[in-house]
């Protein structure tokens, strides 16, 4: 039981990656807010939590809105009296070229890929301060510091996550919070489905395709990222901070 009692929240729990967490942290003694924008989605996350014995709540959230989150966290706060992690997981996968990129683009990039990771700390900072063992964990990517072809408005937002990383791992530590990133590779989930739509693909063809660069010759799955969250988040990471760590089967390993 590595977050034995702990208070997490995790964004866009209601699938993938996120879902795959929130299960994962459950397993290991948390109480969980699921905090999804597709109520469907949440509620299923909850029920496949309870049914195997976990705690967790759902609220319905659009990380792009602050109020939003604001009444997320003080549901959060209600339920299980306080917060221990913060896991930044929501996005929005806005791809394509310059060309193709409008105002409209950028802002739903921004508003959920690092804005929405920044108000949803924000709101949640003062009760991090009021814990004994704080963390955060964004989710990054192999594309915070990797090109892309027509990658521009997803990756542009990934790097700042990454950068944002390192800036509140420095501002936070003076509160004993420690702020990590994870950052994915290839891994099989809706949203890469989605990916392999936009690139004309069908999935088995895609997933053959996007396992290729990785030394291992496949695509990641969600609980691989989901035991890299936990390592961040539990107290077996007490001295780590500032850190991304790359899950992407070595990929990106030159």
């Amino acid at each position: 039981m590595r977050l034995e009692k702990k208070r997490a929240i995790i964004t866009g729990a209601g699938s993938g990656i996120g879902r795959a967490i929130a299960e994962r942290f459950c397993v290991e003694g948390a109480n969980v807010m699921v905090a999804e924008i597709e109520t469907q989605g949440g509620e299923e996350t909850v029920k496949r939590i309870l049914k195997s014995g976990g705690t967790a709540i759902f609220q319905q959230t659009d990380t792009s809105k602050e109020d939003s989150i604001q009444c997320m966290v003080e549901c959060m706060v209600s339920e299980f009296g306080g917060i221990d992690i913060v896991v930044n997981n929501a996005a929005a996968f806005v791809f394509g070229s310059i060309e193709e990129t409008g105002p409209e683009e950028w802002a739903k990039v921004f508003s959920v890929n690092v804005i929405g990771y920044a108000n949803t700390i924000k709101s949640a900072l003062t009760f991090l301060k009021k814990s004994k063992n704080a963390a955060i964990v964004n989710i990054a990517s192999v594309s915070s510091f990797i090109a892309q072809p027509e990658f521009l408005p997803y990756n542009t937002s990934k790097g700042a996550i990454s950068q944002m990383t390192r800036c509140l791992a420095m501002d936070l530590a003076k509160y004993n919070i420690r702020v990590n990133a994870v950052c994915p590779g290839a891994i099989y989930t809706r949203a890469s489905e989605q990916h392999m739509d936009f690139m004309g693909l069908d999935h088995e063809k895609g997933r053959e395709l996007f396992g290729q660069d990785a030394l291992m010759k496949r695509m990641g799955r969600p609980d691989e990222i989901a035991n890299g969250v936990l390592f961040l988040a539990s107290e077996e990471a007490s001295f780590i901070t500032g850190e991304h760590l790359v899950i992407d089967g070595g990929a990106t390993l030159d």
